[in-house]
C-alpha cells in the first residue's frame, strides 16, 4: 500500500472524528499486518530467501575474487612505485583504475540483478498475501488494514496486528488462487 492511500485513509478517519460522526468512527475496525515478517516466516518465503541467499553467495564470490585482485594490484603498484618509470607507473596506475571501476560496476550489477530476483521470487508470494488480507478484511469487517512496515507504524497492540492470521492462512494454503467469479469482477 502506497503512503499516499495510507494518509487518505487516516485523513478521512480524522475527518469522521473532528466533524463529528463518532458513530462512523467508532464502526471503524483497523488491522495491520507485518508483509515482510510473513514472508520470512512462510515456507514459499523460506525457499525463495534460501534462492537469494545462493544468488547472494555465488555473486559474493565474484566481487570478493575482484576485490582481492584489486588489493594485489594495489600493494604491488605500491610496492614498484619508486623503481617504476612515469609511463609504465601511469599505465599501472591506469589498469588499477580499470579495474576499479569494473568491480563497482560489477557490485551495482548484482545489487539489481539481486533486487530483481527478489521481486520475481516474491511477487506471487506477496500478491497471495493480499489475496487472504483482503478476504480477511471483508469477512470480518475491517475498514483498513495497513501494511506495517510501508505505513510508518511505531505501534500497534497485538490484538490488531492480523500478521499471525496471515502465515496461517497462508500455510494453509488459503489463496492461491483466484476463483472465476473474483477474476471476472476485477475483469468489469
Amino acid at each position: 500500500m502506497r503512503l499516499t492511500h495510507i494518509v487518505l485513509a487516516l485523513t478521512l478517519f480524522a475527518t469522521a472524528l473532528v466533524v463529528g460522526d463518532s458513530a462512523h468512527a467508532q464502526s471503524m475496525k483497523i488491522g495491520v499486518v507485518d508483509m515482510q515478517r510473513a514472508i520470512n516466516e512462510t515456507e514459499d518465503g523460506r525457499k525463495a530467501k534460501d534462492a537469494l541467499k545462493k544468488l547472494f553467495d555465488d555473486r559474493q564470490k565474484t566481487l570478493d575474487k575482484q576485490q582481492n585482485d584489486l588489493k594485489s594490484m594495489k600493494e604491488s603498484i605500491e610496492k614498484q612505485r619508486d623503481v617504476l618509470s612515469r609511463e609504465v607507473l601511469a599505465k599501472k596506475l591506469e589498469e588499477y583504475q580499470k579495474a576499479f571501476a569494473e568491480l563497482q560496476t560489477t557490485y551495482m550489477e548484482s545489487q539489481r540483478e539481486l533486487g530483481a530476483k527478489e521481486g520475481d521470487l516474491t511477487k506471487h508470494i506477496v500478491e497471495r498475501m493480499q489475496r487472504i488480507m483482503r478476504r480477511v478484511g471483508q469477512s470480518e469487517g475491517y475498514t483498513l488494514i495497513l501494511e506495517r512496515n510501508e505505513g510508518g507504524v511505531i505501534f500497534v497492540p497485538t490484538t490488531y496486528d492480523l500478521t499471525d492470521i496471515l502465515i496461517q492462512r497462508y500455510n494453509a494454503g488459503e489463496g492461491r488462487s483466484e476463483t472465476a467469479s473474483e477474476s471476472k469482477s476485477k475483469a468489469k
